[in-house]
């Protein structure tokens, strides 16, 4: 038998999910990049689905949180933009993951 303070703390601890990668169209992002080494800006529209603006907007704030490292070149004079996963931004993910397991593993004990 639960609680309602049970469910209340389960509840309440949505709240400290990180809330950078929590964004729907930034965790599609990130789901993305944790399985492949790096992609380009293109690949990365193509599978996201995003428009040009808005993926350029989530990327900025997932390069600002540290979560991604952003590398720019040209390839025959073409500007060719390569983002990856970073460091921080792995562990991030992956504790993303966990807390959010767990926070559905409480509500279903806690249901």
């Amino acid at each position: 038998m639960t609680t309602n303070n049970d469910q209340n703390d389960s509840l309440k601890s949505i709240a400290n999910i990180d809330k950078i990668i929590h964004e729907p169209a930034r965790l599609m992002i990130l789901s993305f990049l944790y399985v492949v080494d790096h992609a380009d800006f293109t690949f990365t529209l193509n599978q996201t689905g995003m428009t040009r603006g808005n993926l350029s907007t989530h990327m900025s704030k997932l390069e600002n949180a540290g979560y991604i490292e952003v590398s720019k070149k040209f390839l025959i004079k073409r500007p060719l933009t390569i983002f990856k996963l970073s460091k921080k931004g792995r562990k991030s993910f992956e504790k993303y993951q966990v807390e959010l397991q767990a926070l559905l593993d409480r509500l279903q004990k806690n249901g």
